[in-house]
């Protein structure tokens, strides 16, 4: 029986605006992980998908935002309770995170050695020579050529494919439980992104590692995705298994993303599209959260929030669900 890794309860992030209000956004999501397993999280931007990832991780900035409620249980324990030194031992170590943009995550100043061999040795006791060993080897193993060249250049002397392979070099040097992925291929062109895709698969099949995929790219979540997470707003539409969403999506929101992307198999003359934009978090409408932009929308929508309905193996939250083959 497969081994729950991560289970997100009720979770709750509150950001704080400038006229000191407060407003959710993330609202009551919920969601599981076992080890080994790949968690693809998708939605449009502003849906709340980094900001849970950053949650799980603990890396909310105080000033802007916190966890107003919920639990977050890693490992049969709740992050939530932890102190920041106790997060410091867990973060990096048993949780890491490879985020969007490797130039602003990586120190232009330093050279990839010092930068590798810091975050190694930020969580085990290793000498100079055996982490420049470890890193060597770490790089070697994410399919850089010449890695002990490599070690001595700056970021800046790398290309974009490269940059993004040594942040899961070192996001893997302590052979994390958890690999939180940020949209790890957005700025690579398609050759890139399939070999960075590739890597992170035959790393988690190797390693045991669970992933959590943020990404926008639904051909993505259905090549690399065990589960599926989709958000809208800050609140789940629809979760479950990527074959099951995939075969019989019954959110509305998630039939759209579907039918926005073209298809070989499909003769079409016109993709779906959703008109509008995801609302302001000031500004959420009553009700269903994507009440403005749904096609099947009725006054019933607009009276509370849609409860959790059970349709095959995934739970989708609206009143008008129905498997609808994409």
């Amino acid at each position: 029986m497969p081994e729950t890794l991560l289970e997100v309860k009720n979770l709750t992030i509150n950001l704080k605006l400038r006229n000191r209000a407060e407003v959710s956004a993330v609202d009551g999501i919920s969601f599981s992980m076992n080890r080994g397993e790949t968690l693809g999280v998708v939605g449009e931007s502003g849906c709340g998908k980094t900001l849970t990832a950053s949650a799980v991780i603990r890396l909310l900035s105080p000033y802007t935002g916190y966890i107003a409620g919920g639990q977050i249980l890693f490992e049969g324990e709740d992050l939530t309770k932890k102190t920041a030194r106790q997060m410091q031992a867990i973060r990096g170590q048993k949780i890491s995170m490879i985020f969007q943009d490797p130039m602003s995550s990586l120190n232009p100043v330093y050279r990839i050695e010092t930068q590798m061999r810091e975050a190694l040795r930020a969580h085990r006791k290793v000498s100079a020579k055996e982490a420049h060993r470890i890193s060597a080897e770490m790089l070697r193993k994410v399919g850089i050529p010449l890695p002990e060249t490599r070690l001595k250049e700056y970021p800046h002397q790398l290309s974009g494919g490269q940059r993004q392979r040594v942040l899961i070099a070192m996001a893997l040097l302590s052979n994390p439980s958890l690999l939180i992925a940020d949209e790890p291929t957005s700025a690579l062109d398609v050759t890139i992104q399939a070999q960075i895709l590739d890597l992170i698969r035959d790393l988690r099949d190797e390693t045991g590692t669970a992933v959590m995929l943020i990404t926008h790219d639904m051909g993505v979540v259905a090549e690399n995705a065990d589960k599926v997470l989709v958000m809208y707003a800050g609140k789940v539409a629809e979760y479950g298994t990527a074959r099951d969403i995939f075969t019989c999506p019954t959110h509305p929101y998630t039939q759209c993303l579907l039918g926005s992307i073209p298809r070989q198999d499909l003769d079409v003359d016109y993709l779906t599209t959703i008109e509008g934009i995801v609302p302001p978090l000031e500004q959420m409408p009553a009700g269903c959260r994507f009440y403005d932009r749904c096609p099947l929308r009725s006054d019933v929508c607009q009276e509370g929030t849609p409860p959790p309905r059970r349709i095959g193996e995934h739970v989708t939250f609206c009143h008008h669900a129905s498997c609808v083959l994409p």
